[in-house]
């Protein structure tokens, strides 16, 4: 090995051990390119201020353009540079030579061989006499030819090997500069004045031509002249082009800063509209490195929603991103992190590392609150790259912030990170991470009050003191402003007072009851959150609100939701004290005009008497009197609630005879299911029970199928009460029930009953009439595993819809993209199958998958199947139930007959009842295997004459 491969292997194993610029992307972060001489004098990063990963640096002798276009084509279309710099030197060799005297040296050195060889170059080795025509004629030359756009800018300049110094910008194309007050524009590799005291490399362009800058310094020698554009002329002939897109993409590539960004905010305003903008991409990514700021947020704010369709063009930005989280700016280094986790790109993770572990440790809280949110994205993509580089541990540490933000954002990520994978054990609160959270929770934002309180509320406390600890320090955020923070806030105190005396408990629900009665002030949208958030908290606790009844009065103005709620509210919280008010406060509702609402007023006084046994009297009486108003729907709803009076107290049957009057209108199934109760189970007590129960009789067959099972009981409680004038009533009641009527659940019940009554009478009395258990309440509520689940989750979705999480979230963690990418594989898949059935139920509308549809709390299937559609051949399990046989017509009434029924009834001496129409139901049913296996029904055939036999295997065999 040579001397000097031995210094090259060695100085780079220096250099590789100091190296940390592995994170670089291949994209330069500055956008252009640096064309310049191999001269070995001239140390481009230097001399240029070029820093690693910022540029492109072609180098060639004499820094040649012809010669480098090659390179400079592939810098520009596939890398994404914008300006072009084309720097020659002083002293170049290209100077003092020309094309003999490099012909004569290859030919003496090398033979006559390689003078031919010398014809690739064409005998042109691209020397210069003067130094700044050949710089003009660069630039010329690459304006010119058509492989470089016209708005790329290219600018010449000579640098000063002697002293080091950038001399003078000899040419410039594609720039309007302002030099002494005159404008100079598009300067075609013309006589350039010559500018001493040259400005930047970075040169700064005009905002608008109406503003002109002057650069103090900048002297003109020679005047400027401005001959027209080649390409000018060319554009003068050519067809117009239309479309807000070429206008867009003309205004980003624009030369004028002003018009750039102007064209940007209209390109975001059109993806904000839901236009596809994306084409736009690589000519919005060329507007990335800027130093205006409400730019550079545009461009990343279009990069964040387009990196999914352009993932590898995204990676042309990632260089500027490094480069930026490195900026002195904070709110830029916090910009650029944060848009580098936005960016759901897998090859986007590969240059996070570095950049986000130096903001985690960045000098500005606002950025490390930024890197902490970042973790987390980048935990979603790679959790494995999160693990390993210790970014957990520091997010850990992170809750020891002395900034509360910080935090809070600490506490956010590792909550998430902790959800999505639980095995990780992400968030680990000790006493002393404890301690500094409940510091952070005076001082952080309203969301960070609501993370750090719902994680505290998740923790168990190790001890009493640790709960009345937290307690104190949470109950001063009952006071908070936003309502998320106080319900948080009572969720945190309800759980862990559990813990305290019995005496603390009282203390801490007295100083809840104010916060939660000013959420009920709130619009009508929190108003209903924060009341079933109260249903939920009076469930567990009856008293905390005992005293503040008023509140929960209904407005004129409220949503009909929120006067439904609040009626809940007033019935949990109704207690001996307050019955008066509610119940005048109840009575004026009986007057309103919503319908639904007025019913449920009347349903609220009916539990309040069920639930307060002294207050029962005062609640029958207010009926009455609502009855009286002779309302429909009121005395409907009255006759419901009183018939549930009746089964908690039996002593007010003296008020049958006044809603006896009110029989004829009754037209609700429900209301006269309800009477008809009432007479039967008071049979004794009415005189005309008979003629009631008779009427309702007749037209048994035209009832719904509620009233007829009530009709049913209360006719054959009438029999067993009054037996010797109701024999006819009753069997004409079971005929209709069994041979006319086609519904299994009346007809099941009416053979039931007959069979008892074709026994001992003692023993029907002892079955139908025996004595009822008094119900305690009419109130629904929560069973006490699901309310405490549910106590667990106040403030949250969970607790507004009374149900688990997992009832209507689903399995797993889904996220938005994760459901869009399912969709839109299922829709492809779906037209690949079948192109005309999924064009039609895209244009219908008629999907059933009902996944993630937080709407659909129940997660209802497909509607079945209509009932009268013929049963599939070969259908098994539950799917032969749900195919009813064909109906075959029963034998007429007189013909003589006899069946497996027959057997039964004569057990008790009694006819049987002729075969009923629907017995092919039972048969249908016959044929189910409840093993699982499922058997055809038994053939079906219609007997006519004295010895024709049918065989009916359905359930009541088992009697």
């Amino acid at each position: 090995m040579s001397e000097i491969q031995k210094n090259l292997v060695g100085k780079n194993t220096e250099y590789a051990a100091a190296f940390t610029k592995g994170h670089l992307a291949l994209p330069p972060a500055k956008k252009y390119l640096v064309l310049t001489c191999m001269d070995a004098r001239i140390d481009p990063a230097a001399a240029y201020g070029i820093d690693l990963g910022d540029a492109h640096v072609v180098r060639n002798a004499g820094g040649n353009a012809k010669d480098a276009l090659r390179s400079i084509v592939i810098s520009q279309q596939l890398l994404g540079t914008n300006e072009i710099i084309v720097v020659k030197h002083t002293g170049c060799g290209m100077l003092i030579f020309d094309d003999s005297v490099a012909t004569g040296l290859v030919e003496k050195n090398l033979g006559a061989e390689a003078k031919e060889a010398l014809g690739a170059f064409e005998g042109d080795f691209q020397t210069f006499p003067q130094l700044e025509d050949a710089v003009r004629e660069d630039v010329k030359l690459l304006k010119d030819t058509p492989l470089i756009s016209d708005d790329v800018p290219v600018t010449g300049w000579v640098y000063e090997v002697e002293t080091g110094k950038m001399g003078d910008l000899i040419a410039l194309y594609g720039d309007a500069f302002w030099v002494d007050g005159r404008r100079l524009i598009d300067v075609k590799a013309a006589a350039m004045p010559r500018l001493r005291s040259a400005p930047p490399l970075a040169l700064q362009r005009i905002e608008k031509a109406d503003k002109p800058k002057t650069h103090e310094g900048w002297t003109l020698d020679s005047p400027s002249t401005t001959p027209m554009a080649v390409n000018k002329i060319r554009g003068a002939f050519a067809a117009p082009k239309k479309g807000e897109t070429f206008e867009l993409r003309a205004g980003l590539v624009s030369q004028y800063a002003w018009e750039r960004k102007e064209s940007i905010q209209k390109t975001i305003m059109s993806m904000t509209l839901g236009k596809d903008v994306s084409a736009l991409f690589p000519d919005v990514l060329k507007n990335i490195a800027t130093p205006d700021l409400d730019q550079k947020k545009l461009v990343y704010l279009y990069l964040m929603n387009y990196a999914k369709s352009h993932p590898d063009l995204c990676i042309l930005a990632v260089n500027t991103f490094v480069q930026d989280s490195e900026d002195p700016n904070p709110l830029v280094r916090a910009l650029a992190i944060r848009t580098m986790g936005c960016i759901r790109v897998d090859k986007m993770v590969d240059y996070m590392e570095e950049p986000l572990r130096k903001t985690l440790r960045d000098e500005s809280p606002y950025v490390r609150k930024t890197a902490a949110i970042c973790v987390a994205k980048l935990f979603d993509l790679n959790p494995t790259m999160c693990i390993e580089n210790g970014f957990l541990e520091r997010l850990q540490e992170l809750i020891g912030d002395p900034n509360p933000m910080v935090v809070a954002n600490s506490v956010t990520a590792l909550v998430e990170i902790n959800e999505a994978a639980p095995e990780t054990k992400a968030l680990r609160i000790t006493s002393v991470t404890l301690k500094k959270m409940i510091m952070a929770l005076t001082e952080c934002t309203e969301w960070g009050r609501v993370t750090i309180l719902t994680t505290l509320a998740d923790y168990k406390a190790a001890d009493v003191k640790e709960s009345e600890h937290i307690c104190e320090r949470v109950s001063p955020q009952f006071q908070h402003v936003n309502p998320s923070v106080v319900l948080a806030a009572v969720k945190v105190v309800f759980l862990h007072m559990r813990n305290l005396t019995q005496e603390q408990q009282l203390q801490y629900q007295r100083k809840m009851a104010p916060p939660l009665v000013t959420l009920v002030a709130s619009a009508p949208e929190v108003q209903y959150v924060a009341l079933r958030n109260i249903d939920l908290l009076l469930q567990a606790k009856p008293d905390i609100l005992s005293k503040e009844l008023r509140v929960f009065f209904c407005k004129y103005n409220d949503p009909p939701y929120v006067k439904l709620q609040k009626l809940e509210i007033m019935v949990r919280i109704a207690n001996d004290k307050n019955v008066d008010q509610l119940l005048a406060e109840l009575k004026e509702y009986g007057a309103e005009v919503d319908m639904d609402f007025v019913r449920r007023a009347v349903k609220a006084i009916g539990q309040v008497a069920i639930k307060i046994e002294s207050a029962s009297e005062k609640c029958v009486n207010t009926l009455l009197d609502l009855i009286a108003t002779k309302v429909n729907y009121v005395v409907q709803e009255a006759v419901v609630v009183i018939k549930d009076i009746f089964r908690k107290y039996p002593g007010y049957e003296g008020i049958i005879p006044t809603l006896c009057k009110y029989i004829d209108e009754l037209d609700e199934p429900e209301a006269r299911g309800a009477l008809i109760w009432i007479v039967g189970e008071y049979a004794e007590k009415i005189s005309n029970a008979d003629e009631i129960l008779s009427g309702f009789v007749e037209g048994f067959m035209d009832e719904n199928t509620q009233t007829q099972l009530q009709i049913l009981t209360a006719v054959v409680k009438l029999f067993l009460k009054k037996p010797d004038n109701n024999q006819t009533l009753v069997q004409q009641v079971l005929q209709q029930a069994t041979a006319e009527n086609d519904n299994p659940d009346i007809r099941d019940r009416a053979y039931v009953y007959w069979r008892l009554l074709s026994g001992d009478l003692d023993a029907a009395k002892s079955v139908i009439l025996s004595d009822k258990p008094a119900i305690t309440t009419t109130m629904t509520s929560l069973p006490p595993s699901l309310l405490e689940s549910l106590l667990t989750e106040l403030s949250t979705l969970a607790s507004v819809y009374h149900k688990p999480p997992e009832t209507f979230v689903g399995q797993g963690r889904f996220g938005a993209d994760a459901i869009q990418h399912a969709a839109i594989q299922e829709q492809m898949q779906n037209a690949r199958e079948n192109p005309i059935a999924a064009s039609v139920a895209a244009t219908a509308g008629t999907t059933q998958n009902n996944a993630e549809n937080l709407l659909d709390i129940d997660f209802d299937g497909a509607a079945p199947a209509s009932s009268e559609a013929p049963p599939l051949a070969g259908a098994s399990g539950l799917e032969g139930l749900a195919g009813t046989p064909q109906r075959v017509a029963s034998p007429v009434a007189s013909a003589p007959q006899t069946s497996s029924m027959n057997d039964m009834m004569g057990l008790f001496d009694q006819p049987a009842p002729s075969q009923p129409a629907g017995d092919d139901l039972m048969n249908g049913l016959a044929g189910m295997d409840l093993g699982g296996a499922s058997q055809p029904p038994p053939p079906q055939t219609q007997m006519h004459g004295q010895n024709g036999k049918k065989t009916n295997d359905d359930l009541l065999g088992m009697f």
